[in-house]
Formats: C-alpha cells, sequence, structure tokens
C-alpha cells in the first residue's frame, strides 16, 4: 500500500469544479471537441471531520481515451470541500485526480491511518465502491481521492477492462 500511496499509481480521472455545469459541459463540447459526458445529480452520505453529513451534487462524467473527467457542480450539504474553492464565473478549476485502489480496500484504509494522512471526507457503497479524499494542497497543490471498485462497478461507469 505504501507504494500505491507514494507513487500515485493508478491515476485513471481529473476532477473540476464548477458553478454551473451546463455551462462546463459546453466548453468542453466546443473547445475541445468533447460531447460523451453522462449527467449525474445525486445525494449521497458522507463522513467528514465534523461527523455524519449529507452532499447533493450535479456532476458529468467522460472518458477520453484512458483518463476519465469529472465535472462538479455542488448544489447543497456539505459540499464546503468544493464551494471553498469555486471560480467567480461559470468556467471550471481543477479540483483533484483520482486513484483506483483495485484490490484491498480495508488494507489501503489501514495504511491511511497509520501514516495519518488528512482524510478530509469519505463514503461509498459498500459491497460496490469506497472512496476518501485526502488533502495533499501542501504537496501537490490539490485533493487526491483514492476509490475502490468491484470490477462489476468499474465497467458500468466506463472503466476498461483489465
Amino acid at each position: 500500500m505504501i507504494g500505491a500511496l507514494a507513487s500515485l499509481e493508478n491515476h485513471y480521472q481529473n476532477a473540476y469544479i464548477t458553478r454551473d455545469l451546463d455551462v462546463a459541459i459546453e466548453q468542453f463540447r466546443t473547445r475541445h471537441g468533447f460531447d460523451g459526458f453522462q449527467r449525474y445529480e445525486i445525494s449521497y452520505e458522507l463522513r467528514t471531520r465534523a461527523g455524519l453529513a449529507t452532499a447533493s451534487i450535479k456532476l458529468a462524467l467522460g472518458w477520453i481515451g484512458n483518463l476519465q473527467y469529472e465535472l462538479i457542480q455542488p448544489v447543497a450539504g456539505a459540499v464546503d470541500v468544493y464551494t471553498a474553492e469555486l471560480p467567480e464565473r461559470s468556467t471550471l478549476r481543477f479540483h483533484h485526480v483520482a486513484m483506483r485502489v483495485k484490490d484491498d480496500w480495508n488494507g489501503f484504509r489501514a495504511e491511511v491511518e497509520r501514516r495519518k494522512l488528512p482524510v478530509i471526507m469519505e463514503g461509498g457503497a459498500p459491497g460496490q465502491s469506497q472512496w476518501l479524499y485526502i488533502d495533499a494542497r501542501d504537496t501537490v497543490g490539490h485533493y487526491l481521492e483514492y476509490c475502490y471498485m468491484t470490477p462489476e462497478r468499474w465497467l458500468q461507469l466506463g472503466g476498461r477492462r483489465e
């Protein structure tokens, strides 16, 4: 587990925040020729430093080659991690990268605890997926998200077969 944390292996996603998801999707279409986003509006439970909470967001996910782009518009609830850094206008701002934890989530999570890494929030659907954000702004300038997904869930989200 130390190797995956230290070397940032299995990077599969770049994530951006925005005030207006429609504008962000249109920017990708007109400026970058990409029109393959899947849109979602979700509310989910998560654990933060303050305890259990709920967050609501609009998001779009799209794959360009082997890299997934995630566009996030915070809506309500425990979304401070996004709203604190939103740009003034309806443009995109880089927010985090995500790495896939392929095998042992519990072992990975124990290593995070052992190393006392600053977990900002975490959640998931046990048995399908788990995720957490680590505040790495002091070293790499942004958050790091680590995600575990069953192979079936990975494929549902458009991941490549291994």
